[in-house]
């Protein structure tokens, strides 16, 4: 059963508002680890590490030797990494991912896209941003954007706040 879920199947607590309404604070979402890659869609909650991009969440020192294999150990049993996200996609390689338009929308590759998702009276976005998203990576967003550290809270970061592809986890199923 532990291969099961360390292979196929990890499931994570959501822990933060950042995701709202979609998920809430203390939801436990199960990840498909086969769904990443090509795979992975325009409009998929994925979970990612940030180990390597963006460090823990909220600063948590990443910690190094036995604390680090700790860490490790526990993601096989399906508890995280300690510097695990979960976004929404909004780019895909090649996307041109922009906010916002004259009607105050994000668009993708030009075409304003409809997010019924978003926290009721959150903008999709208060900065502004225009980028081209890299081969191998992907933009993510949260729904609820007001409260969201995502891609657009890295832009002067190395990667420029794309996350690759090799980093996420997984797509949220259930």
């Amino acid at each position: 059963m532990l291969i099961v879920r360390g292979l196929l199947v990890q499931s994570f607590l959501v822990p933060s508002t950042s995701m709202q309404p979609a998920l809430e604070p203390g939801d436990r979402i199960l990840v498909n680890r086969l769904a990443r890659g090509p795979s992975i869609q325009r409009g998929d909650i994925v979970v990612f590490d940030g180990t390597g991009t963006w460090g823990p969440p909220g600063g948590t020192p990443s910690g190094s030797g036995l604390g680090q294999v700790l860490r490790s150990a526990l993601s096989l049993l399906s508890l995280g990494s300690g510097a695990d996200y979960v976004k929404r996609v909004v780019g895909l390689p090649g996307d041109r991912v922009a906010c916002c338009d004259v009607d105050g929308r994000l668009t993708v590759n030009g075409t304003p896209v409809d997010e019924p998702y978003l926290y009721p009276g959150d903008a999709p976005s208060t900065v502004h941003f225009d980028v081209i998203v890299a081969p191998g990576t992907v933009w993510v967003m949260g729904d609820r954007r007001a409260v969201s550290a995502d891609s657009r809270s890295h832009l002067g970061s190395p990667g420029g706040g794309m996350i690759p592809l090799d980093d996420v986890v997984g797509r949220a199923w259930l």
